[in-house]
């Protein structure tokens, strides 16, 4: 069994820091701009879909995924803009998606699809996507414990219902990340921001799980004049492996004797000795992860929910066996238990510019290993949910940080780069319309030209779907009171 557990200056596009230093200055004033935005988004709690959703499902496909290739394809452009691959109808009139997604197509009537998305920054913005931060400078979206980072989408919804709900006290944890803590199976660069508690602490952090298993195919991976092998889990995985939390015994051992829970009680507070010489952030939510932490060492439910071998292999087969279908399936096991935001990142391994940052070898990496492991986890996941009668009350985000460029690049096997200008995501579930399809883009999937739609947007609807209301105020370390998404709006035109 393989256990996967977990700085140079040049990015994956080969720019510098100093390349792209307009970017980081832009993040000048932002705790400004989002004092002045307090009034941008009234109160939503009486529009449509509020608290609908009892759960979440954020499916993030890191590098970014075009938007050519998955759901805006262009079948009348020149080659050089849609190049090599075929699309194919959809279960919407009149909507093509790509023909690498063929069971994804069929479940098109039960998604919002939003061709729209835009922004300003191309690079890999997780903390700009995924917060509420109006601004992010690329020296923060490049140190996750910067201090001016915002909270993540699901930090502020575990923060949000701890603080509506104090006796509420979850056997699930409410944020959790999958398949490992986000950033950390890259080699020999620094870690990406993002999914962390910000400004609320590290205490609101996600609980990261880990990957134990096997990869059944290799693959080669080109990062200028780098070359890497080793194997490739996005392509497949063992029908053994599966996810756990850190030191958690095999899932399907259901049995947890006093002896050995006594023993890692132990354990955990020799841990915690040791961390008492550290930041005061980090400790501030000592107490609160300690419980958690024994709830679930002692929580069979919790544990059980990891343990694959209770699936069909018609199910598991039904997501890929791939390890971003098998997280995904994770995910809505653990959500059927009792788990309230849960986030599966498509996330680096080894190299960068792996994942979705297609910028070499773009249509191979696409036949082989993207298209094909995104199609089977999306569409396994909505099937699924909507047979176990979840799909109404489960809030699925199929999100990335940017798109590709519509022109092809032709250097290291062809490519598509960094693109924020126009992309597209997926909604579906608790509270969102079926069969729709929002905003438009021009004949080249360049630039929005119908009803432009920010990140920011989303997350707004998101908070209100699982009822919390956007124009809600938080504190950040300095008491400063702060929007949860300044510069949103409520995407009306997807609730149901």
């Amino acid at each position: 069994m393989l256990t996967v557990n977990g700085h140079t200056k040049r990015l994956c596009t080969g720019l510098t820091r100093r390349d792209l230093i307009k970017v980081g200055g832009m993040g000048l004033g932002s705790a400004t701009l989002a004092s002045r935005s307090l009034a941008d988004l009234g109160s939503t709690s009486s529009a449509p879909g509020f608290g609908k959703a009892k759960n979440c499902i954020c499916l993030f496909l890191y590098g970014s995924h075009s938007q050519l290739e998955t759901f805006d394809p262009k079948p009348n452009a020149a080659v050089e803009i849609r190049g090599e691959l075929g699309s194919i109808p959809s279960a919407i009139p009149g909507v093509w998606v790509n023909e690498l997604l063929p069971n994804t197509a069929k479940i098109t009537d039960r998604i919002s699809i939003i061709r729209s998305v835009t922004h300003q920054y191309p690079v890999h913005g997780v903390a700009y996507a995924m917060t509420g931060n109006p601004v992010v400078t690329l020296s923060e979206e490049l140190n996750p414990h910067a201090p001016n980072h915002w909270p993540y989408l699901g930090s502020l919804v575990d923060y949000l219902d701890s603080r509506d709900q104090p006796r509420n006290v979850p056997q699930v944890p409410r944020n959790m990340g999958l398949p490992w803590a986000f950033s950390s199976q890259r080699i020999g660069e620094v870690a990406r921001a993002g999914p962390y508690g910000g400004f609320l602490g590290s205490n609101y952090d996600p609980t990261w799980t880990e990957f134990v298993g096997k990869g059944t195919k290799k693959a080669k991976k080109t990062l200028t004049d780098k070359v890497w092998e080793d194997y490739e889990f996005y392509r497949g995985i063992s029908s053994e492996s599966r996810l756990r939390l850190p030191g958690m015994t095999d899932p399907a051992n259901r049995e947890l004797s006093l002896d050995r829970l006594d023993n890692r009680r132990n354990l955990l507070d020799q841990i915690e000795q040791f961390r008492r010489g550290e930041s005061l952030d980090q400790n501030a939510g000592l107490d609160r992860n300690r419980a958690q932490a024994y709830r679930l060492l002692d929580n069979p439910k919790f544990r059980q929910a990891f343990d694959l071998d209770s699936e069909s292999d018609q199910v598991r087969n039904s997501y890929g066996m791939t390890l971003f279908g098998q997280s995904t399936l994770t995910a809505r096991r653990l959500v059927e238990a009792g788990g309230r935001f849960v986030s599966v990142f498509w996330d680096e391994f080894g190299l960068a510019g792996t994942g979705w940052d297609t910028h070499w070898d773009h249509f191979p990496r696409m036949k082989n290993e993207l298209l094909p492991g995104l199609d089977m986890a999306l569409s396994g996941l909505i099937i699924d949910l909507e047979r176990r009668g979840m799909l109404d009350d489960t809030l699925v985000l199929l999100l990335s940080e940017h798109g590709r460029t519509p022109k092809l690049t032709t250097g290291n096997g062809g490519g598509r780069d960094h693109w924020s200008r126009c992309y597209s995501v997926v909604m579906a579930g608790a509270g969102i319309k079926r069969g729709e399809v929002v905003g438009k883009s021009d004949s080249i999937a360049s630039d929005v030209v119908d009803n432009p739609v920010s990140p920011k947007d989303i997350l707004a609807t998101t908070l209100h779907l699982m009822g919390h209301d956007p124009a809600t105020i938080i504190y950040d370390r300095q008491n400063r009171p702060m929007p949860l998404v300044p510069h949103s709006r409520l995407l009306t035109e997807v609730l149901s």
